[in-house]
């Protein structure tokens, strides 16, 4: 079910640029037939797209928001909207089927609102021959339609697609915006602060992490270096096991190696700002002089080269939790 926030995209954190942009067009009236929500993935676009589709098509709408409690918002609540239509990638790629299909749905009326919303996820997942399509739909757009384009600002897109849309430059969010939405989803203060930072202002990708338990792997290869730098004689299947854990991380592996360069920047700064969650705040390890951290930092740095490659990944944790002992 959708969040009530969503219904109103005025209260969403972040994005200012963007509200103010949509909500000049939906003062003047001047909705264009589509538009293009650009940037960093995680950020909001489709939190953003629901909010507006819940504004056109709200009964008792004012203008500038959802009332929340009509039919249609209802509706929008509980993702069961007739005329708001959500097309995702199936399998990382929007194809040509699916382009053509809502291509054939704009043609026939809204249901029971005055506009029909279709959104469509990750359009620079297309390849030409779908791109192409929609390309179509956009030059000739059925009346009482608005297509909502949302896009990765990292991956490239056909100009002639960005030409014939509104675009909506969205932002990543602050470390603050982050931190304060994870919390709201229930996630602990600790871990909180961990992923916003890692986050690099997309709470999608912090929400991700969480789901994926990232940090809980990482709290146990902090505790196990801390530890071992105590007691240099631990059992290598200590390091093989915790090897293993880090490889089943599979592509979330790369993010993970950036924790360990948080934490590892923050035992250089000799300030940690990062606490392991459910343990006391560690304190610098003073047994790691400046040179031997930024060794393990460039140990981080050559195995996320190596990563790079499609080397191994089970060989490259093991190497990398060697060098970091």
């Amino acid at each position: 079910m959708t969040d009530v926030a969503e219904l109103c995209f005025t209260q969403l954190l972040g994005q200012e640029k963007a509200k103010r942009l949509l909500l000049r067009s939906l003062a003047s009236q001047r909705i264009p037939h589509a538009y293009l929500f650009k940037g960093p993935a995680g950020v909001g676009k489709g939190l953003f797209a629901r909010g507006l589709a819940a504004v056109l098509n709200c009964q008792e709408n004012t203008g500038t928001g959802a009332c929340r409690s009509c039919p249609s918002c209802r509706k929008m609540l509980s993702m069961n909207h007739p005329d708001f239509v959500l097309v995702r990638p199936e399998k990382g790629v929007l194809k040509i089927d699916q382009i053509r299909k809502i291509s054939r749905e704009l043609h026939y009326p809204p249901y029971e609102s005055p506009r029909r919303v279709v959104v469509l996820e990750e359009v620079e997942s297309m390849r030409r021959e779908a791109a192409n399509s929609l390309l179509k739909t956009l030059e000739e757009p059925p009346e009482n339609n608005l297509l909502i384009l949302t896009a990765d600002s990292s991956r490239e897109l056909l100009p002639t697609l960005t030409s014939r849309c509104q675009v909506v430059p969205f932002t990543p969010l602050s470390q603050e915006d982050t931190l304060t939405i994870l919390i709201r989803h229930g996630i602990e203060q600790g871990e909180a602060v961990l992923l916003a930072r890692l986050a690099e202002g997309s709470p999608g990708r912090a929400l991700l992490f969480h789901r994926q338990d990232m940090v809980e792997v990482w709290n146990r290869v902090v505790a196990y270096l801390d530890i071992r730098d105590e007691n240099p004689d631990l059992d290598v299947l200590t390091v093989l096991a915790l090897a293993e854990e880090m490889a089943e991380l599979k592509e979330d592996l790369a993010p993970f190696l950036g924790l360990l360069r948080i934490w590892l920047r923050d035992q250089l700064l000799e300030a940690p700002q990062v606490k392991v969650v459910g343990r006391p705040s560690p304190q610098p390890m003073k047994s790691w002089s400046s040179g031997e951290l930024f060794a393990r930092l460039q140990a981080v740095d050559q195995a996320e080269r190596q990563l790079a490659r499609n080397c191994n990944r089970a060989l490259v944790c093991e190497v990398l939790l060697f060098a970091l002992q």
